[in-house]
């Protein structure tokens, strides 16, 4: 009982002191503000050198599949909404990564199998797929969390080195969108390329796996809230732009 009682101690001293941080993130969160899609518009200097980039709004993520879930499923309206607003402004450069996997992607050893090639998880989701200027989208499938590894995305940049704002939305914050923002950041920073990544909170979200239910089904526990507030906060620690949101 004394071994226990003592572990409890132990892990209560750990929380309290991070409790200072936490209690930060969540004013850090509740105090981020928005920008105006005509704003970044003008700040670029004109829409043609304005882009947006979505991860993974598909259906395996946000509809069906082992990995969906209603996290996921509540940005489809947002993004499709800054889609709109993005559009309505002139923005004409769209890209969308999603990711679709061989049947025997190395992948399925960390993560449940999902989005495979051909089947309706890998297609995009209907709220998007369904805009009107739907044609103007550049689809580049992706078989890693990782955007730029293996893609056409790095090419797409290179013809495009007018480019002076790059938005990120979607899924997952802590996963996907990271990795691609602070691809694009470490890009900039090296090659001095002149553009500012933005990433709006209301666009992104990722998962949660509780506790109790990450042990009874024996998967390591993932706090959607905690998770997506520490890496918001991260991408901005490494000079991401995070707002609440883009307006119109």
């Amino acid at each position: 009982m004394s071994t226990t009682v003592t572990q409890i101690a132990k892990v209560n001293d750990k929380i309290e002191a991070s409790r200072s941080f936490l209690e930060y993130l969540v004013r850090w969160q509740d105090a981020l503000g928005p920008i105006g899609m005509r704003a970044v518009v003008a700040d670029a200097g004109g829409a043609e050198n304005v882009a947006v980039i979505t991860v993974d709004v598909i259906k395996g993520f946000a509809e069906k599949g082992a990995l969906a879930g209603p996290r996921v499923a509540a940005i489809v309206s947002p993004i499709r909404r800054l889609l709109e607003d993005a559009h309505a402004a002139g923005v004409r450069s769209f890209v969308f990564m999603q990711d679709t996997h061989p049947a025997d992607s190395p992948e399925f050893e960390s993560w449940p199998a999902h989005c495979v090639e051909g089947t309706e998880e890998a297609e995009m989701v209907g709220e998007l797929a369904s805009l009107p200027f739907a044609e103007a989208f550049t689809v580049f499938p992706k078989t890693s969390v990782d955007s730029a590894q293996g893609t056409a995305l790095g090419a797409w940049l290179d013809a495009r080195p007018n480019l002076r704002a790059i938005i990120v939305v979607g899924d997952c914050t802590d996963i996907c969108v990271f990795q691609l923002a602070m691809h694009l950041k470490v890009r900039h920073n090296v090659g001095r390329h002149g553009y500012r990544v933005i990433v709006p909170a209301d666009s992104v979200d990722t998962y949660d796996l509780p506790v109790p239910v990450a042990e009874e089904v024996g998967a390591m526990a993932h706090d959607g809230d905690l998770l997506h507030r520490v890496f918001l906060h991260q991408m901005a620690l490494n000079g991401i732009q995070v707002v609440r949101a883009i307006d119109t």
